[in-house]
C-alpha cells in the first residue's frame, strides 16, 4: 500500500501533523476540566475571572479537536482514493497480462466482487492505520504519562490489567471468528458467480426451461452466506458484551478508588474529574480498537483475493531484449512446432508450413485435430513448447506482444462485441478513426446499408456479447472492424462455420475482397470454403499429413479427399 500511498508524501506528512495537534487538544480538554472544577469549587472569589478564561480555552481546545481532525480527513482524502483507484487500476492491468490459459478457467462474477470489495478495503485499510490505530496509541500514552506522573501507582496497576485482558480478549476472540468472515466472502463471491453466469446465459437457460434450477442453484448458496452471516454477528455480539463488561469493571474501580481519594481529601472534585473523563477518553478509543481490529481483519480478509491475482504469475511475458517486430514482407512460417495444454494431452506434433507473403493458406482438417490452436499460438496467446513461429523471419517469441497483435487481423469463429454502439465496435480496431473511416470500411464489408436502415444508425447498442444483432451481421461487424485495422496478416478462425449457405457465401465474398493481396491463414471446417486457397494444409491428431492445393489434394485420394466426398454428400443429401 505504501506505494501508492507515497507518491502524496507531503498530505501524509501534513495528515499526520494535524493528527497530532487533535490528540493533543483531546488529552488537554480533561486537564482544563480540572482546573474549571477545582476554580469553582475553591471559592466564589475566583468564579468570575478564572473560570471565564478557562471556559473559553476548554472551548478552543474542543473546536481545535474537531477542527483538525476534520482537516487531516480533507487533506487525506486525495491519498485514500489514488491508492484506490490505482489499485483498481493495477488489478485489471494484471487480469489483462494473465494468459487465455487463466481466462478461460475464471469466473467473471466472482472476480468481479473480488475487485470491488478488494479495491474498497484498501481505502479501509489506510483510514485504520492511519486515523485510528496511530492516533489510538499515542492517546493512550499520553493519558497514561499524566496518570501514571500524578496519581497513585494502583490507578496504574488497575489501568494496565485492564488495557492488557482487553487487548488479549478482542485478538484471541477475533482470531477464532475470522473463518465465519472468509466463509461469507467465499460464498458470496461463488453466489454471485451463479447469477452472474445464469445471466449471460440466459437464452441457455431459456431452452432447457432452468430458471428454477437457477434459481435454486442461487439459493442454496446463499442459505450457506445467511448462516455464516448470522454465525459471525452473533460472535461479534458475543465479543462487544465481553469487550464493555472488561471496560466496565476497570472503570469502576478506578471510580472507587478516585472517591476514596476524595474522601480522604487526597484528591480534589478536579482530579475525580478528570480521571474519569480520561479513564472514558482511554477506554472510548480502545473500545473503537476493538471495532478497528475486527475491521481491518474483515478489510484484509477482503483484500485477500484482490492480492492473490496480482501474485499470479504471468506465462506469456516480452523478453528483456524484446524489439518490435519489422514487418517487410509479410511471411508466417511454424517450423516443428510442438505444444499442449495439458501434460497428458497433446494437441500439437512437429508441425510444419510456411505462408509467404501475399499467399493464401488454409488450415483444414477433423475436430480436434488443432486448427483454432494454431490461431492462438501464433497471437502468442500460449508459449509453444517445442519449435519456433516466425514471422518475416523473426521469431515471435523474441518481439514484443503488442507489435506482434498490431500486425495479425482476426475474424473469429464466435464474434463477440461490447455492449455499446456498432460505430464504437467497429472503431474498436483504430480508436482514433473518424467517422467516414469507420462507415468506409463498413461499406466494404457489406453492412453500411444494413446499420443505414437502423432507427439510431451507427449508434445502435448491439446488446451484451453483441446478442441484438444475427450471426452474418456480427461476422460482418468483425471483417469492418479488421479492415479499419488494416494488419499485414489476416487470419479467418472458421469465420463462417455456424451462418446458413447465402450469409456463407456473402460473408465469403466479402473476405474474399479484403484479403487480396494481403498474407492469409484460414483455418476451416468447410472445405468448400477453401478450394481457392493456393495451399492448403491438413491437420490430424496434431500433425500435418497432406499439404497441396485442393486439385492435388483430391488426386492423393488422402484424408483430405475422404473429408471433400463426405462433405459433398451432406450437402447433396441437404439439398
Amino acid at each position: 500500500m505504501m506505494t501508492y500511498v507515497w507518491e502524496y508524501q507531503g498530505r501524509v506528512l501534513i495528515a499526520l501533523a494535524c493528527l497530532v495537534v487533535s490528540k493533543l487538544a483531546m488529552v488537554g480538554v480533561p486537564v482544563l476540566l480540572k482546573y474549571i472544577v477545582d476554580g469553582l469549587d475553591a471559592g466564589p472569589e475566583q468564579t468570575v475571572a478564572l473560570p471565564v478564561v478557562l471556559l473559553l480555552a476548554y472551548g478552543l481546545l474542543r473546536f481545535a479537536n474537531s477542527g483538525f481532525n476534520e482537516l487531516r480527513d480533507a487533506i487525506f482524502a486525495r491519498v485514500r482514493y489514488h491508492a484506490m483507484n490505482a489499485l483498481s487500476i493495477s488489478v485489471l492491468q494484471h487480469l489483462h497480462q494473465l494468459s487465455l490459459r487463466y481466462h478461460l478457467e475464471r469466473n467473471t462474477g466472482a472476480i468481479s466482487r473480488d475487485m470491488e470489495r478488494g479495491t474498497q478495503s484498501i481505502s479501509s485499510i489506510l483510514n485504520y492505520l492511519v486515523f485510528n490505530i496511530v492516533p489510538t496509541a499515542a492517546e493512550f500514552l499520553l493519558v497514561a504519562l499524566i496518570l501514571f506522573s500524578q496519581y497513585d501507582s494502583l490507578f496504574a496497576g488497575i489501568i494496565f490489567f485492564a488495557v492488557i485482558f482487553y487487548v488479549g480478549f478482542t485478538l484471541m476472540v477475533t482470531e477464532w471468528r475470522m473463518h465465519y468472515r472468509h466463509e461469507m466472502n467465499a460464498l458470496d463471491s461463488s453466489a454471485n458467480g451463479r447469477a452472474m453466469d445464469s445471466l449471460i446465459n440466459y437464452e441457455t437457460v431459456k431452452y432447457f426451461n432452468n430458471d428454477r434450477h437457477e434459481i435454486d442453484r442461487y439459493r442454496n448458496t446463499m442459505g450457506e452466506w445467511e448462516e455464516a452471516a448470522v454465525k459471525s454477528q452473533n460472535t461479534m455480539s458475543m465479543l462487544n458484551f465481553g469487550q464493555a463488561a472488561i471496560i466496565a469493571i476497570g472503570v469502576t474501580g478506578i471510580m472507587f478508588l478516585a472517591a476514596q481519594g476524595v474522601v480522604d481529601q487526597e484528591l480534589t472534585l478536579g482530579d475525580l474529574v478528570l480521571i474519569n473523563t480520561m479513564m472514558l477518553q482511554l477506554f472510548l478509543p480502545l473500545n473503537f480498537l476493538g471495532i478497528i481490529y475486527r475491521s481491518l481483519k474483515y478489510a484484509l480478509a477482503d483484500m485477500d483475493m484482490v492480492i492473490k491475482l496480482l501474485r499470479l504469475p504471468l506465462d506469456i511475458v516480452d523478453r528483456e531484449n524484446a524489439a518490435p517486430l519489422q514487418i517487410k514482407r509479410a511471411s508466417v512460417e511454424f517450423r516443428a512446432v510442438g505444444f499442449h495444454y495439458n501434460q497428458d494431452r497433446r494437441i500439437l506434433d512437429e508441425v510444419s508450413f510456411k505462408l509467404e507473403d501475399g499467399e493464401k493458406l488454409a488450415i483444414v482438417g477433423p475436430s480436434g485435430a488443432g486448427k483454432s490452436t494454431i490461431a492462438r499460438l501464433l497471437f502468442r496467446f500460449y508459449d509453444i513448447d517445442a519449435g519456433r513461429i516466425l514471422i518475416s523471419g523473426q521469431d515471435i517469441a523474441a518481439v514484443t506482444q503488442q507489435s506482434l497483435r498490431e500486425a495479425i487481423g482476426i475474424v473469429p469463429q464466435d464474434t463477440v462485441l461490447f455492449n455499446d454502439t456498432i460505430l464504437y465496435n467497429i472503431q474498436y480496431a483504430r480508436p482514433g478513426a473518424s467517422f467516414e473511416e469507420v462507415r468506409e470500411v463498413a461499406r466494404l464489408a457489406d453492412i453500411d446499408g444494413f446499420i443505414s436502415r437502423l432507427p439510431q444508425g451507427y449508434d445502435t447498442l448491439v446488446g451484451e456479447r453483441g446478442l441484438k444483432l444475427s450471426g452474418g451481421e456480427k461476422q460482418r461487424v468483425a471483417i469492418a472492424r479488421v479492415l479499419l485495422k488494416d494488419p499485414a496478416i489476416l487470419v479467418f478462425d472458421e469465420a463462417t462455420s455456424s451462418l446458413d449457405s447465402q450469409s456463407e457465401k456473402n460473408i465469403l465474398d466479402a473476405l474474399t475482397r479484403i484479403s487480396h493481396n494481403k498474407t492469409t491463414l484460414v483455418i476451416a471446417h468447410r472445405l468448400s470454403t477453401v478450394i481457392d486457397a493456393d495451399r492448403i494444409v491438413v491437420l490430424d491428431q496434431g500433425q500435418v499429413c497432406e499439404q497441396g492445393d485442393h486439385e492435388s489434394l483430391i488426386e492423393a485420394d488422402g484424408l483430405y479427399a475422404k473429408l471433400w466426398r463426405m462433405q459433398q454428400k451432406k450437402a447433396a443429401q441437404a439439398e
